[in-house]
């Protein structure tokens, strides 16, 4: 018997419910825990109140109507369901419910069926006849089968057959005797049960993996014992020996012609065998099996890949819906849809679309007993779904998911002709309401739920997309079109339903008309921000439409018509302040969606809302002055009520008053309200910027004549009265820093920039610069004025107080005890006008304070007293003037402090507090620093070698020669002597003055003459220890001439210093000089001492060398 031609191959169904083989792979969905009911929108009602459908339910009460539609169409499917779970075929999935009991439950509970009604029905379905069960069976393919063939290959084909118990046949045990038993063969099918329960695959010619991909349909009885089996044969057909011996290859093909040889003719060959137990059988099952041999000589046969599913066959015509399998499952479906989202705690709009494990267990069993296959599985949850999402609030995400799995098996199955008229009538049904919702996306999807519309989106561009649209005649329809017409579409009726909500139907005044638009247009705006936070990003990710320039360009073209009409009725009459006012608000909502047009991808498009502020243009005027009138009756209030205490006690920083902070504030507003303005038109700008600087400035000049007076109406006291000035200084000061950062705030750089092309750089400057800096100068003189009123008592009392200080009658204090009340007085002056002034007004309080200070003190200076210890005294007040002035770097700075009268008096004092010894050591010093500037030699010069002996302790000098000397003489030339003394006086007592032999008729004489000095070298190194030369004319009758004079500090003679070495020599070339007469203020110190023997001494003989000076 050719196999070809034996069994039910099973390629097709004519019923309805019979459909071509199902995907083994189908997905499977994870049990999901459920809670409490949440509350759900009932079938048949949509998203809003207004697209409910209203069905006419007069005839038949309520109760009627639910008792009839739970009997005409939900009791067919519960007994469906029923009917499945006591006809269960195959073992339970792991992820599926195994307890009968369980589902009876759940399908009870989902059907809203009473016990009572359960019985009954349950009963029923006991009755009715069981089906015809089968098993449905694919043998897919077989890899690594034996190659049974000279050629190396084999003609596989399989026998396939369901073997019941009683299909074995009965023998005694081995031993011959004891109870008989089924002794099952190897190869049970061939031999075993009739060819007619046989079904045979087709044979593939010369191969070793065969593909079949056939299905069979087994019935059987019971699968208790049952016994699924599959026998692999290789087809032998009769050849002649000379056909064999042709195929001949190697040693293995010869073996195989003698084994041939030895069967007989046409006898197949076993290639293996499968044996499966129909109860270890799951619902469905797709595995590989390995082939069984029948002797161990060949154990690896290969493998065999096969698909199983239990069905239904022949049920009972009086069951259920009496509809195909495929409406009852979809029946099923949306019942048990409803159902678990009923039971789901966070509402329909959170759930997933996950079933709970026993709706999933019996969707399963249906459409596997009924051999559904998954298309139309999928097909009928797009249809469930898709319904109840207009009715539900679904995640788009299912539906996502659906349509994903139909367009995957569009091009691998077809479906029957009435289902593709549902998916065509679902697909345009669910476009057509998919885009109203955009179209009504504003009322239907809030913005915290963008997600939302976002997933329908995505459902509705891949629907759009899909493979089945031009194949169900569908017409071709481009989303992002259908997209923004709709966006279109629904904001003109979102507009003009805000429109009349903000409009009554009754005539309105113009204030409410203008009060209307302002509310319109704040929509307008508020939807626009949201447009641009929101639904830009969700449009422009799934659509690529750029939703706010959509939504904008309408806005743009119904607003300017709305404007356009209010505005015109508006500007026709006379403006009061009420309509100013509203306008303000208008202006700055339509101001913000013009603004909203850099968002759009084509900013440079002329819009309708481009010139929109020239109708705002009359009432501009009105704006400012309103700016103006209230800015400065806060002023005036603020004054009133202000007590000129400092805002904040005993702070550093804070000292202004109340009344300063509301004017700042005042001028905050303004600047907000130039910013907020923002004026298209550079030259109006300009000109709202003149009057608002104008405005500021008066405002200005007014408060500080206010506060001035708010002073002198609180004064009781000069204390008071001092107090309170303070505080107007400070608000002046507050107010002034305040001014100077107007052009900063109110952003003068842009302006000027933005005008540049209509108003000179000139009239810009002339015209607010100038101003502003009128207003501070003003505001400076104010100052200057209140500190120069603080400080004229001031300054009378430091005066005072430095007179008492240097009052010399009687015994004189000591320099510390002297300056007590001085101190103490500007202590508590001082530090009273600090806590009371802010840095900028301290300081200049100081100033004047400082210089009038040092010019009194500079004047009592003057006085010729001898008492050192006045000078010291005076010395010291300066210093503690100095601290007190300075406070540590809080008050006026040491630049300030040290310059104009104050060098010369310092100079002065650190003389006149020095000892009279003091003053001559430092009047040498100053000779010795003279001489080493000094470099002219019109007086001649002297020549010398200077050493020190520290062994010996002894000065060496050597005179060398002069040089240059001026003549003296009548006869033109002058006797020249040297004249060396150790100066001072006072610290050499024990060196003689030392002189050289003299020069006859000699200008350059030459005289090459040593002296020695015992002195110590602390003596040399003394401040002011000097060696004298001093060049003397020889005069035989009277007083010898003055030649000139050299200072040398004995500090600088080789030997004296520790890093020279002493035996070194040296020149030493000094230029002689003539003192000037009555300069040195250090000689006239020492010349008022006329008390001290040292001092008139050392004077008498700088005079005596003064008057016989050369100098001027």
């Amino acid at each position: 018997m050719d196999p070809s031609h034996s069994g039910a191959m099973l390629e097709g169904e004519s019923q309805p419910h019979r459909d071509s083989e199902m995907n083994p792979t189908a997905s499977r969905i994870i049990h999901r825990q459920h809670g409490s009911p949440a509350p759900i929108r009932k079938l048949g009602t949509s998203r809003k109140p207004k697209d409910r459908k209203v069905f006419n339910l007069n005839d038949e009460e309520p109760e009627e109507t639910k008792r009839r539609v739970k009997e005409q169409e939900l009791k067919p499917l519960y007994i469906e369901m029923l009917y499945t779970i006591l006809h269960r075929l195959g073992k339970p999935s792991p992820e599926h419910i195994s307890d009968r009991e369980e589902l009876f439950q759940y399908v009870q509970k989902a059907f809203n069926i009473s016990q009572a009604e359960h019985r009954e029905l349950l009963l029923k379905v006991h009755s009715l006849e069981p089906p015809t069960s089968c098993l449905m069976v694919t043998v897919k393919e077989a890899s690594g089968i034996l190659g049974k063939d000279v050629s190396g290959f084999s003609d596989p084909y399989c026998m396939l057959a369901i073997v019941q118990p009683s299909d074995y046949p009965i023998e005694k045990n081995s031993k011959g005797h004891g109870p008989l038993f089924h002794k099952p063969k190897k190869a049970v099918v061939k031999n075993t049960i009739s060819e007619d329960f046989i079904q045979r695959s087709s044979v593939k010619k010369q191969t070793l993996n065969p593909i079949w991909n056939e299905t069979f349909v087994l019935e059987f009885e019971e699968n208790v014992g049952a016994e699924f089996h599959m026998d692999m044969w290789d087809m032998d057909e009769i050849e002649t020996l000379g056909q064999k011996l042709g195929e001949i290859t190697d040693l293995h093909s010869l073996k195989r012609i003698f084994k041939d040889a030895k069967k007989g003719h046409g006898q197949d060959d076993f290639l293996g065998n499968v044996v499966i137990k129909l109860e270890d059988l799951h619902c469905t099952e797709d595995e590989w099996y390995i082939l069984q041999p029948r002797t161990e000589t060949h154990p690896d046969r290969g493998k065999c890949h096969l698909q199983f599913k239990f069905i239904h066959k022949e049920r009972d015509t009086t069951l259920g819906t009496g509809q195909p399998a495929y409406t009852t499952y979809c029946g099923l479906l949306k019942q048990f849809v409803q159902y678990d989202i009923s039971q789901h705690q966070e509402g329909s709009s959170t759930w997933k679309g996950e079933l709970c494990a026993p709706a999933q267990t019996l969707l399963h069993l249906h459409a596997t007993l009924n051999n559904l296959q998954p298309f139309l599985q999928d097909l009928g949850k797009w249809l469930a779904f898709s319904k109840l999402y207009q009715s539900l609030e679904l995640d788009s995400n299912i539906l996502l998911h659906q349509l994903t799995s139909i367009e995957y098996q569009w091009t691998m199955e077809d479906l029957p002709y009435q289902q593709k008229h549902e998916l065509a009538d679902s697909l345009q049904a669910f476009l057509l309401y998919g885009l109203s919702l955009v179209r009504r996306f504003r009322d239907v999807f809030p913005p915290k739920s963008a997600h939302r519309l976002q997933s329908l989106l995505r459902v509705l561009v891949q629907m759009c997309k899909m493979k089945a649209f031009p194949a169900l005649n569908l017409k071709h329809i481009e989303f992002q079109h259908k997209a923004t017409e709709a966006l279109q579409e629904g904001t003109k009726e979102w507009f003009k339903m805000k429109k009349e909500l903000h409009q009554p139907m009754v005539k309105q005044s113009m204030e409410q008309s203008v009060r209307a638009l302002a509310s319109l247009v704040q929509e307008v705006k508020d939807d626009l921000k949201v447009n641009k936070e929101v639904w830009t990003k969700v449009f422009s990710s799934t659509v690529q439409v750029d939703v706010l320039t959509v939504v904008y360009l309408e806005f743009d073209a119904l607003l300017a018509v709305e404007v356009q009409e209010t505005l015109h009725i508006s500007t026709e009459t006379q403006l009061s302040q009420e309509v100013a006012d509203i306008l303000y608000p208008l202006y700055l909502s339509l101001l913000d969606v013009h603004k909203a047009k850099s968002y759009m991808q084509n900013k440079d498009k002329v819009l309708a809302l481009t010139v929109f502020h020239v109708r705002f243009r009359d009432v501009l005027p009105c704006w400012l002055q309103k700016a103006y009138s209230t800015a400065l009756e806060r002023v005036q209030r603020a004054v009133q009520v202000d007590q000129l205490n400092p805002l904040i006690e005993n702070s550093p920083l804070i000292k202004h008053s109340s009344s300063a902070v509301d004017l700042a504030t005042c001028f905050i507003q303004i600047r907000e309200m130039w910013i907020q303005l923002n004026w298209p038109d550079p030259e109006d700008a300009f000109m709202v910027m003149v009057k608002l600087t104008e405005d500021m400035c008066k405002i200005t000049l007014l408060y500080c004549k206010m506060i001035n007076q708010r002073a002198e109406e609180l004064k009781s006291d000069h204390g008071d009265a001092a107090s309170k000035l303070c505080v107007v200084v400070n608000n002046i000061e507050h107010l002034r820093s305040v001014l100077q950062k107007v052009p900063d705030q109110l952003d003068w750089a842009g302006l000027r920039r933005r005008t540049g092309h209509v108003i000179e750089e000139e009239q810009f400057r002339n015209t607010l610069y100038a101003q502003l800096q009128h207003t501070q100068g003003v505001l400076n003189r104010q100052i200057c004025d209140a500190v120069l009123t603080l400080g004229h008592k001031l300054r009378a009392d430091i005066e005072n107080q430095i007179l008492i200080l240097a009052d010399s009658h009687g015994p004189l204090p000591k320099p510390e005890d002297a300056v007590v009340s001085l101190m103490r007085f500007l202590e508590q002056e001082l530090q009273y006008m600090n806590e009371n002034l802010v840095q900028e007004n301290f300081n200049s309080l100081l100033a004047p304070l400082w210089t009038h200070a040092i010019k009194i003190l500079n004047r009592v200076s003057q006085q010729q007293v001898c008492s050192l210890v006045f000078y010291q005294r005076l010395q010291y007040a300066l210093q503690c003037l100095e601290q007190c002035f300075h406070g540590e770097g809080n008050g006026l700075s040491l630049e300030t402090l040290h310059a104009g009268e104050y060098k010369t008096l310092n100079a002065n004092l650190e003389l006149t507090t020095l000892s009279s010894r003091e003053l001559i050591q430092k009047y040498l010093d100053r000779k010795v620093a003279e001489q080493k500037r000094y470099s002219s030699e019109k007086y001649g010069a002297v020549t010398l070698i200077g050493s020190y002996k520290s062994e010996e302790q002894k000065l060496h000098i050597e005179v060398l020669n002069a040089a240059n000397l001026i003549p003296l003489d009548y006869s033109g030339t002058s006797d020249p002597f040297v004249q060396l003394s150790l100066e001072p006086r006072y610290m050499f007592p024990e060196v003689e003055t030392r002189n050289t032999k003299k020069k006859k008729a000699e200008l350059n004489p030459l005289f090459e003459e040593s002296f020695e000095f015992l002195v110590s070298p602390e003596q040399c190194h003394a401040d002011g220890a000097c060696l004298v030369l001093t060049v003397f004319d020889y005069d035989t009758l009277g007083t010898d001439d003055f030649e000139g004079e050299a200072f040398l500090s004995l500090k600088t003679i080789p030997g004296l210093r520790e890093s020279q070495e002493p035996a070194k020599t040296q020149q030493i070339r000094l230029p002689l000089m003539h003192p000037k007469p009555n300069e040195d203020n250090i000689l006239k110190l020492l010349e008022s001492r006329r008390n001290d023997r040292e001092a008139q001494a050392f004077i008498k003989q700088r005079r005596q060398r003064e008057r016989k000076s050369q100098e001027v």
